[in-house]
Parts: structure tokens; C-alpha cells; sequence
């Protein structure tokens, strides 16, 4: 029991730290750190991927809605009924006789 208390009192005094053998407790203190300073990075690099991912998406859905918009807005430019209205503000209407068809003929 008494040997139980004298290494919990040497481990927290930090003996392990400065005994003749401490060279090996260092390389691995060191060794961890180095570990969890990559994880850390490592981390915040992840959450920087993962807001610009959402930004991109926010973006991706209103460049969509841009592009139904548009679409909308030239499929009705494009009706024949709002292209005859245009025509009538210029001044052009539609022919009142009718087109002739006209054939050739090729004689070999």
C-alpha cells in the first residue's frame, strides 16, 4: 500500500519527468503532442470543408432558382401570342392572304 502511494505522489510530483529514464517519457510527451496538435488541425480543416460546403450548396440552390426564373421568363417570350403583341407595337401584322405554295419541278 505504502509503494501505491509513493508512486501517485512521484507521478504527481512530475518525477517521471526528471529521473534519469526521462529521456523516454519525452519522446513519447512529445510524440502525443505532436499527434494532437494534428488532430486539432486536422479538425479545424474539416469544419472549414464543411462551411464552405453548406455555402456552396445555399449558393448551388439559388443559382437553380435564378435559372427556373429565366427559363419561365423565355418561355413566354417565346409564345407566338406575345411575339404578335410585340410585332403590333412596331407596327407589323399578319398577312391577310394566305401563303402560296410553290413547286419545283426538276425535269432529267
Amino acid at each position: 500500500m505504502e509503494t501505491k502511494r509513493k508512486n501517485i505522489y512521484d507521478f504527481l510530483r512530475g518525477s517521471f519527468l526528471t529521473d534519469e529514464s526521462s529521456f523516454k517519457n519525452w519522446r513519447i510527451i512529445i510524440f502525443v503532442v505532436v499527434l494532437l496538435l494534428i488532430m486539432i488541425s486536422s479538425a479545424h480543416n474539416i469544419d472549414k470543408k464543411g462551411i464552405k460546403i453548406s455555402e456552396l450548396n445555399k449558393k448551388k440552390r439559388e443559382l437553380r432558382a435564378e435559372h427556373i426564373d429565366i427559363g419561365t421568363i423565355l418561355m413566354r417570350t417565346k409564345m407566338e401570342s406575345t411575339i404578335r403583341e410585340k410585332a403590333l407595337k412596331i407596327g407589323l401584322k399578319p398577312s391577310e392572304t394566305p401563303p402560296k405554295i410553290i413547286k419545283v419541278t426538276q425535269k432529267k
